[in-house]
């Protein structure tokens, strides 16, 4: 079932995408939540005159392209989010919310498909790489700062993300570490076991071959006459 996103939806698509899904998915999820409505021939149509403008509004030529980067580099947007103690959104901040700030605060129209973000998800400084055209890029810079609160805030609550992170990362290295050395300590130990089981089997054939032989005794010859025997005197 084709689709028209109306919001950003995370491994679907951007909002303004026609997009196929599966008809449960769409009628269960997508459509009640407002997230999309149908792709009808209508709608479909206003799409394409609206990317038509859009297009026009973008950068046509390199000198175009490099006058509009210019200016990304020396923007700053900043987004007032609703976040929690920790510093992570009730929500997140994604390339189509960049897309209509920059158009919106710098009149500067970039395809949303082209600014290379993921869905931001904690307060923080972002660098956001956006293609203005053909070999022409700028890095824009993202503020996301928690409502009410200030750079110092985002700059702590990044801070302590970051710690948080490395310690998360450090314990999991410490436990990958130990995990090898016990799975290195297992396999030192089959080794060892297999060797002695080894040996011993070696040495109770060794027993065995020994007892055989013993049983067996000495192998008497033709020439040898039995132990006691007298000779037979000669006619």
């Amino acid at each position: 079932m084709q689709v028209i996103l109306l919001k950003d939806v995370d491994k679907v698509g951007l909002r303004g995408d026609v997009v196929d899904v599966a008809r449960g998915y769409a009628r269960n999820f997508l459509l009640p939540r407002q997230l999309a409505e149908p792709a009808s021939p209508g709608r479909l149509e206003e799409l394409q005159r609206r990317d038509e403008l859009r297009a026009r509004q973008e950068a046509r030529t390199h000198d175009e392209a490099r006058e509009i980067a210019a200016r990304l580099e020396q923007a700053v947007i900043r987004f007032d989010v609703n976040a929690g103690p920790t510093g992570t959104l009730f929500g997140s901040v994604t390339a189509t919310d960049v897309a209509d700030r920059l158009w919106g605060d710098q009149r500067i129209r970039v395809d949303r498909r082209k600014i290379e973000l993921e869905p931001v998800k904690r307060v923080g400084r972002y660098e956001v790489p956006v293609e203005v055209f053909t070999d022409v890029s700028a890095t824009v810079q993202l503020e996301v700062v928690p409502e009410g609160g200030d750079l110092a805030q985002m700059e702590a609550l990044q801070a302590a993300a970051e710690a948080e992170e490395a310690a998360a990362a450090a314990e999991a290295a410490a436990a990958a570490e130990a995990e090898a050395a016990a799975e290195a300590e297992a396999v030192e130990y089959v080794e060892v076991a297999e060797a002695t089981e080894a040996a011993e089997a070696a040495e109770a054939e060794g027993a065995i071959e020994e007892s055989a032989a013993e049983e067996a005794g000495p192998e008497s010859t033709p020439d040898e006459a039995p132990e006691g025997s007298e000779a037979e005197p000669e006619q």
